[in-house]
């Protein structure tokens, strides 16, 4: 689920932080980097809970609307209790491995926030996507997993309201929340009726590997900033320290880093990794000047005999 990408993001994003404040340790900024991989699971976890309570609302729903003493015709059609008897969010309520692991999380919080659950609930049976699935009462499994891919796409993914509440409950997942959405698109598509319960949550573990590179690009380039900053130096003549952005500013020195110091990262795979990055996280023009810079400092390392890279085609 976590890419190399975006565990360089949130290097970049420690760094910031040591730059903006006294306070933030180099020990600090470890743990929070380790706890905020970490908890991508918890959103994936999060995702798949909020299924959970969907398929419950659509239940309770159907129940209090057979007790109305007066009931309309459309309360009493049989296809209203499709969307609660959805075989693919069965599936996912009734897996022991999700079910622990939300347990082992203490994620069960939907229910305190249940005015979220209402919103997607209500924007999901107020769709087009529902009241074409109600027109066959029948339940297959490939119709049900087709309108759940559906709603996660079109209703759930792309809600203001629910990115919010996220955003606001762990400040890392505004950047976490399109990698974890794609994971779990990906996942949904590759169900089927015989998919084990392990299978649901592959991919959830952060690899001992990411972590440790993770630590090692953030320690290597805070105890190395000075030297890093030196080789920018003699490339950035007509520019002064303060017209250069602090985010262009850290991604230098990360992408020196791993060319310096990552043997077994590919020269090219760094550029381009930090050039996607900028473009991103910095302004307008900061590829072009990153690139420029990078460029310029991989050729003059290759002819100095400074890019100590091992394997094929690393160069």
């Amino acid at each position: 689920m976590l890419t190399r990408r975006h565990i360089r993001v949130k290097v970049m994003q420690g760094l910031y932080a040591m730059t903006q404040t006294t306070e933030d340790s180099l020990e600090k900024e470890k743990k929070f980097l380790s706890l905020s991989m970490e908890k991508m699971g918890s959103l994936y976890l999060l995702h798949l809970s909020l299924f959970i309570e969907l398929q419950a609302k659509a239940a309770d729903h159907l129940l209090l609307s057979s007790k109305k003493y007066i009931s309309s015709s459309a309360d009493l059609d049989p296809s209203k209790a499709k969307f609660s008897n959805n075989l693919v969010l069965a599936q996912i309520k009734n897996n022991e491995a999700i079910s622990s692991a939300i347990a082992a999380r203490k994620l069960n919080t939907w229910y305190l926030h249940e005015e979220y659950v209402k919103i997607i609930y209500k924007e999901i049976v107020e769709s087009d996507a529902y009241t074409e699935y109600l027109k066959d009462p029948a339940n297959t499994y490939e119709e049900d997993l087709a309108f759940v891919i559906k709603i996660f796409k079109e209703i759930i993914a792309p809600n203001d309201k629910v990115y919010d509440f996220l955003e606001d409950h762990t400040i890392t997942w505004a950047d976490d929340m399109p990698i974890v959405n794609t994971f779990l698109l990906k996942q949904l598509k590759k169900l089927s009726p015989k998919v084990m319960g392990s299978d649901f949550i592959k991919g959830l573990a952060i690899l001992e590997d990411d972590i440790e590179f993770a630590q090692n690009l953030l320690v290597k380039t805070a105890l190395k900033e000075s030297v890093l900053a030196k080789e920018t130096a003699d490339k950035t003549p007509k520019w002064d320290k303060d017209r250069i952005a602090d985010i262009d500013g850290i991604l230098l020195k990360m992408a020196i880093c791993e060319l310096l110091f990552f043997p077994s990262i590919p020269v090219r795979v760094t550029i381009n990794e930090y050039l996607e990055i900028a473009k991103e996280y910095s302004t307008p023009k900061s590829s072009i000047f990153i690139n420029g810079i990078l460029d310029s400092l991989s050729k003059e390392y290759k002819d100095q005999g400074r890019l100590e890279k091992v394997g094929r085609g690393l160069l």
